[in-house]
């Protein structure tokens, strides 16, 4: 597996190979690595809610956003306008570019980009991103700089992409499954997660929600010896 270098993803955006929308400017493009930058939507979970049973604390389930909708306070900010991480605030942050991976021999990986975490704000987010994947990518930050307020502006360059060539290229079915069903996201470029956007079939929907219930269960042998390769 090798990582492309500056011509050769320049190449890949030629050919279409790799897609951003909007296009990259000449600040994003590295030696090795892409910049992306932050775009307009970031979503504020909500810790407490109030019911019939009283005031109650919210558990959000971060790692499935879309699912949880409901429990995220949406801000959509417009040109000249910025966005203030609070102290110890956690919130999603979304990608700018819309990207694609249309080529079935490439894969990408995230990654912070040193400066971000400089300046206190952790995007503690390094993960896969699926050959074939088509949409934006959403970003945990949160605010690790003691008592400060950090001013975010959409467009700023905060986390990169480093591009891997695989040693063959996968078939299209390869590339579409993932786990035991279908890929996790859809064409339609929903808002998503590293390697994770918007269920686009309820196979896949069932297959994680039917492990989750097996690990909140403490079925973790039973995992392992039913789904056995």
């Amino acid at each position: 597996m090798s990582i492309l270098t500056r011509p050769e993803i320049l190449s890949a955006i030629t050919t279409s190979a790799l897609r951003f929308t909007p296009a990259l400017d000449q600040f994003q493009i590295q030696p090795h690595a892409i910049d992306l930058r932050l775009g307009y939507k970031f979503l504020i979970p909500r810790n407490w809610t109030v019911d019939e049973k009283g005031r109650r604390a919210i558990k959000v389930a971060i790692d499935d956003v879309d699912a949880h909708r409901e429990q995220f306070d949406e801000v959509q900010l417009q040109p000249g306008q910025y966005f203030e991480l609070l102290p110890n605030e956690f919130v999603i942050g979304t990608s700018l570019e819309r990207i694609e991976l249309n080529a079935l021999h490439l894969m990408a990986v995230l990654f912070p980009r040193t400066s971000t975490n400089r300046r206190g704000i952790d995007l503690s987010l390094s993960g896969i991103i699926d050959t074939g994947y088509k949409g934006h990518l959403i970003f945990p930050m949160k605010n690790e700089a003691g008592d400060q307020v950090i001013r975010l502006y959409p467009g700023e360059r905060v986390c990169q992409v480093i591009f891997q060539e695989l040693n063959r290229p996968l078939t299209p079915e390869e590339a579409n499954l993932h786990g035991m069903t279908a890929a996790k996201y859809t064409e339609s470029g929903s808002m998503g997660s590293t390697g994770s956007q918007q269920a686009g079939s309820q196979g896949f929907k069932l297959d994680k929600d039917d492990e989750r219930q097996m690990l909140v269960e403490g079925k973790l042998d039973e995992i392992k010896n039913q789904f056995s390769l």
